[in-house]
């Protein structure tokens, strides 16, 4: 691969994206975006790659694609050590897949809730930290499930895209006043997330995990 990811340091998607990139072991260009104050993301060439105005987007040869989800997606399908965490088997595939929609659909109040505290975005603080409470809550308690059976990851055996999509979101929240200790079973994945040959952090991910 000859990849170019445009990127934004403090951007929660865009790490998801470098995480994963980093554990598989493949080389990006980073190009970095003024996303704060600059807004770049939003101008004409950026919106000629991605008409939705949002990072990462990734550039693979002439192919463009945007959402970290979906670059998470070709990442796991288009590089042999990538298949492990996209399963080929139906039951864990649609799991995975489920909480990869998960992440862009009820979890995504975290991600704006940090924005709106970090990057004065627009949108009810109070709000979004109660919808990314009632998320983190879903997580905590898929969670404990799995460690009462004795399963560590979100989905199968061994780490999976809803595991490297789910974290950073949970990982961030303390940027919005979320204290990790009432979450105790995600406390736990998070210490083993940083167990992945090839993990990386990124501002605002405590250390104690």
């Amino acid at each position: 691969m000859s990849l170019a990811l445009h990127d934004y340091e403090l951007d929660a998607d865009c790490y998801t994206v470098r995480l994963l990139l980093s554990i598989l072991g493949i080389t990006a260009e980073k190009i970095a975006v003024d996303v704060h104050p600059g807004h770049e993301q939003r101008s004409p060439t950026y919106l000629a790659l991605n008409p939705r105005g949002s990072l990462p987007i990734l550039v693979d040869g002439d192919l463009v694609l945007a959402e970290a989800e979906a670059i998470l997606c070709y990442l796991a399908r288009s590089e042999p050590a990538g298949g492990a965490f996209l399963p080929e088997e139906a039951a864990q595939f649609g799991q995975v897949v489920s909480w990869l929609f998960f992440v862009r659909g009820p979890l995504g109040a975290a991600t704006a809730a940090r924005l709106t505290a970090m990057l004065e975005a627009p949108g009810d603080p109070e709000a979004l930290e109660r919808q990314a409470r009632a998320a983190f809550r879903v997580m905590e308690d898929h969670m404990t499930t799995r460690h009462l059976s004795g399963a560590t990851w979100f989905v199968g055996d061994r780490p999976t895209l809803a595991d490297i999509a789910l974290f950073p979101p949970i990982a961030l929240s303390r940027d919005f006043g979320i204290d990790h200790d009432e979450y105790p079973a995600l406390r736990r994945w998070m210490r083993r997330m940083r167990t992945i040959p090839g993990f990386i952090t990124m501002p605002g991910i405590p250390d104690y995990h």
